[in-house]
């Protein structure tokens, strides 16, 4: 992928150029480019095995580059040894020293820099009250949460002031309730810091929901990278569709301004240029976009039938057949009113609608 023209190695956290690495006949990074903003939070998302980690383990110099080369603040960092460069890494398993309490743990890096003692006192007691651990200073790591030992891990990475925090799919090994508190008060402390952030993870939510930008990696290389809006709502190919959030993806011919999917459906797409008539293209629409009542005249319309209904809380997800290899699944709110005999059930014919604009098509 070409870096945004308008972004410069002098002005970035951290520049990749031509970055790749091979392992034996496997291209697992390929010609990477990319340019990420001084304090910026910034998502490379993917599948396992896409080369994300492998990315982020040659920015922090625990892997070296096959080709290519790696800047750090506009310096060339790519020969140089981890511990040279400006960065820090958080990793999914903590790292932490089980003999050293939590104190310990966080000052461990001053300590290896011959700071004074004053001053590294001073500095983990900043850092604990801004991970929230001023009261667990003396607890050794194996009496902590899995959340809290997670917070030893970020101040022991902080307290030395990189310019850049690598983190490693940090949050994996929690539960679902305190990774989504986790996921708010590590942004929270990035933008208090104003240090970039590089995180690397596979959960869709995590990257949109804490990212200034996302990549999303596939085979090695960038499908596409924009602000989580822009990568959600305007896919730019299949894989990227598919893998952010959950896509009607369908296929067909161009023709007039519309993708002929089947005979009788013709899904318009008016905002799109570059295709010819008898061009294969892929569509797709969110299901949140996708309508079951009031339709509107405006709304290219269809007519289906469910065939699965899943019932989520605040909303239910509908399966709906609109020809015999076509099923878009459809989002509906469940009203506070709303009683179950109110909702579509398995086998009711429907008629689903959506705005031309909100058809996506994909390279």
């Amino acid at each position: 992928m070409t870096p945004d023209p308008t972004s410069t190695a002098t002005t970035s956290s951290v520049s990749l150029r031509g970055l790749t690495k091979v392992f034996g006949s496997s291209t697992v990074v390929d010609h990477l480019d990319l340019d990420i903003a001084r304090g910026e939070f910034f998502s490379l998302l993917g599948p396992s095995g896409c080369g994300k980690t492998t990315t982020l383990r040659m920015v922090a110099g625990f892997s070296d580059p096959t080709s290519g080369t790696i800047l750090v603040g506009g310096e060339d960092v790519t020969a140089t040894p981890p511990h040279q460069r400006d960065v820090n890494t958080v990793f999914q398993s903590y790292a932490l020293f089980e003999h050293l309490d939590v104190r310990g743990n966080v000052g461990f890096g001053l300590r290896r820099k011959g700071i004074d003692r004053g001053t590294i006192e001073a500095r983990v007691s900043e850092m604990l009250e801004l991970v929230e651990l001023g009261s667990r200073a003396k607890e050794r790591p194996n009496r902590l949460s899995g959340g809290q030992r997670q917070r030893v891990a970020l101040a022991r990475a902080l307290i030395n002031q990189p310019q850049v925090l690598l983190l490693d799919e940090p949050l994996a090994a929690l539960d679902l309730k305190l990774r989504h508190a986790m996921q708010a008060e590590l942004k929270a402390i990035q933008r208090e810091v104003g240090i970039t952030f590089l995180f690397v993870t596979h959960d869709q939510d995590e990257a949109l929901s804490m990212s200034d930008r996302v990549a999303i990696m596939n085979n090695g290389v960038i499908e596409q990278c924009g602000t989580p809006e822009d990568v959600y709502e305007h896919p730019a190919s299949v894989f990227a569709a598919g893998f952010i959030g959950t896509s009607n993806l369908m296929s067909g011919t161009w023709s007039d301004g519309c993708v002929q999917v089947c005979p009788g459906i013709a899904v318009p797409a008016p905002g799109h240029r570059g295709s010819t008539p008898g061009d294969a293209v892929s569509v797709t629409v969110r299901p949140e976009k996708i309508w079951l009542t009031d339709l509107g005249p405006e709304m290219y319309r269809v007519a289906g039938t469910i065939v699965a209904t899943s019932y989520h809380g605040a909303t239910t997800h509908y399966s709906v057949s609109i020809a015999p290899d076509v099923t878009l699944t459809v989002l509906e709110q469940n009203l506070p009113r709303m009683r179950a005999e109110d909702r579509w059930n398995a086998g009711d014919r429907v008629e689903v609608g959506w705005l031309p604009e909100h058809t996506v098509v994909l390279r």
